[in-house]
């Protein structure tokens, strides 16, 4: 454990800028972080902007730029934090961790999260109608995870999309996992989550559920109870009508 150890601590630069209109003892109101993280592992290197611990942006570090996490975000500002600086910062992170892990091997023990997957749809299930599935995992740590999909136990990789990883308040991270899906009955989707290095796995499963009754089947039921009620009340008329004869009888 301490050789492997060593060779997968992982350094992570926090920059947490909370804002509040007065310094008080209660919790901010919102929260502004930037944090990046590099280890020997595939990413080698994130910088992740977040706010209320959803991620804004992702710096590409392969390409220098910023990447929204959304389409409809703007543009990160030219002149906010150039690529150059994060490169020198990205460097001085490599370089840190290296020389920690030759203090530390054999030293400290890994330190490792167990992932923790959830598979929902995006939209309410509905079968032969098509909408996409959501694999969010969590408690990631160190964020160096494989996300696959399988339908029925065969692997699936169109219409799959991953995102970034987003890290989060207990120095951990998420990431989410897309698939596009048109389901059917007896469909049984699974997420895989691996974590590098790894021989075990986590896995989520989801299975669509038959649809609530149509409008035309709660209709014919609610026909049906009418007819019963009105069939119910006509006997006990007779009945109570029957009694009185044989009462004057």
């Amino acid at each position: 454990m301490g050789a492997a150890g060593g060779r997968r601590v992982l350094v992570t630069g926090l920059l947490w800028v909370a804002l509040v209109t007065a310094v008080t003892d209660e919790p901010p109101a919102h929260m502004l972080a930037e944090v990046l993280f590099c280890q020997p592992a595939m990413p080698s290197l994130g910088l992740a902007l977040t706010f209320d611990a959803d991620q804004l942006f992702w710096f590409d570090f392969p390409r220098s730029s910023w990447t929204p996490r959304l389409p409809d975000l703007p543009s990160w500002p030219p002149g906010l934090e150039p690529p150059a600086e994060l490169v020198r910062d990205a460097t001085l992170c490599q370089d840190l961790r290296r020389s920690l892990t030759e203090r530390v091997t054999g030293l400290l023990p890994e330190s490792k999260g167990i992932p923790v997957a959830d598979v929902f749809p995006m939209q309410p299930p509905a079968l032969g109608e098509a909408n996409t599935l959501v694999c969010m995992v969590g408690n990631i740590f160190p964020p160096a995870v494989e996300i696959s999909w399988q339908l029925d136990g065969v692997p699936v990789t169109q219409g799959v999309t991953h995102t970034h990883y987003t890290p989060t308040a207990d120095l951990a991270f998420v990431r989410f996992s897309y698939l596009l899906v048109t389901p059917a009955a007896g469909d049984i989707y699974a997420c895989i989550v691996t974590h590098e290095g790894d021989n075990a796995s986590v896995v989520t499963y989801w299975v669509p559920q038959n649809p609530d009754p149509t409008e035309e089947l709660e209709t014919a039921l609610c026909g049906a109870a009418m007819a019963l009620g009105i069939l119910l009340a006509l006997l006990g008329i007779a009945m109570i009508l029957a009694a009185r004869r044989n009462a004057h009888g």
